[in-house]
C-alpha cells in the first residue's frame, strides 16, 4: 500500500521531477555540442573563410540551408534552449551551500538566454534569403541585402552585436562553477572543468571579436574550453540523474 501523499512528499516528488528533467536536458545538450564540434571541425572551423556580406549567405543559404544556419550559430541557439532546465534543476541541486551562487547563476543565464535567441540571426536571415532568391527587382534585391547587413551586425558569430549574448552565457556557466564548487553536490573536477572551460570561452569570443584576422589562431582556445566544457555537462548529466533517483533524505 502506497504510503499518503503529504505536502514534504510532494514536494520531494516535484524536486526529483525537476532533477530528471534537467539531467535529461543536459544530455540533449551535450548532443548538440558534440554534433557542435563534429560540425565545425568538419568545415574547418575558420572564421575567416565564412561568407562576409548578406549577398553570400543568401547563396549559402541558397547551397546548403542547414550550412547557412549552423554558420549563424542555429545549433548554439537551440542547446541554449535545451539548457534552461538544466539550469533550473542545477539550483534545485545545490539547497545549502552553493545555493546563492546556483541562483546568481540561473538568473544570468536566463537573462543570457533572452539576449541571445533575441539577436540570434539564422532564421530571419534565412527568409530574407528566400525572398532574395524570388525578388523580381533590383531595388528590391538592394533593399534585403541591406537587410541583411543589419541582421549580420546584430548577429553573425565573431559580431560585436552577438558578444554580449555569448559572454553572459560563458559568465553564468563560470558563476555555476563556483556553485558546484562550493556546494560540493558534484566532483570537484567538475566544477574546476566549468571554471576552465568557461573562462577559455570567454577569452576566444573577447579575442574573436576584437582582434581583426584571429579567428583560425582564437580556435587554440576554443577546442579545449570546448573540450572542457562537454566534460563539465556530461558531469551535469551523471550527477543531475544521480540526485534524482537518490531516496529522500
Amino acid at each position: 500500500m502506497r504510503p499518503p501523499l503529504n505536502e514534504a512528499t510532494v514536494g520531494t516528488q516535484d524536486r526529483r521531477g525537476i532533477l530528471a528533467l534537467g539531467a535529461a536536458a543536459a544530455a540533449v545538450a551535450v548532443a548538440g555540442i558534440v554534433l557542435d564540434i563534429v560540425v565545425g571541425t568538419a568545415t574547418g572551423s575558420d572564421l575567416s573563410a565564412l561568407p562576409r556580406t548578406a549577398v553570400e549567405r543568401f547563396e549559402e543559404f541558397r547551397r546548403v540551408p542547414l550550412l547557412g544556419l549552423y554558420h549563424l550559430d542555429f545549433l548554439n541557439a537551440l542547446v541554449q534552449l535545451v539548457t534552461i532546465p538544466v539550469y533550473v534543476a542545477l539550483l534545485y541541486a545545490h539547497p545549502g551551500r552553493g545555493r546563492r551562487a546556483a541562483a546568481l547563476a540561473t538568473g544570468l543565464f536566463l537573462v543570457a538566454s533572452a539576449v541571445f535567441l533575441t539577436s540570434n540571426s539564422a532564421l530571419p536571415m534565412m527568409e530574407l534569403a528566400r525572398r532574395y532568391a524570388s525578388a523580381d527587382s533590383e531595388p528590391l534585391r538592394a533593399a534585403l541585402a541591406a537587410a541583411g547587413e543589419g541582421f549580420l551586425a546584430r548577429g553573425a558569430h565573431g559580431s560585436l552585436g552577438a558578444l554580449p549574448g555569448f559572454a553572459l552565457v560563458s559568465l553564468a556557466g563560470f558563476t555555476m562553477a563556483i556553485a558546484m564548487h562550493r556546494g560540493g553536490v558534484f566532483p570537484r573536477w567538475a566544477a574546476w572543468a566549468g571554471l576552465a572551460g568557461n573562462a577559455l570561452l570567454l577569452v576566444y569570443l573577447v579575442v574573436v571579436t576584437l582582434v581583426p584576422g584571429a579567428g583560425r589562431q582564437a580556435m587554440a582556445l576554443a577546442m579545449p574550453g570546448g573540450l572542457l566544457a562537454l566534460a563539465w555537462m556530461v558531469s551535469m548529466v551523471v550527477g543531475l540523474a544521480r540526485l534524482a533517483a537518490s531516496p529522500p533524505r
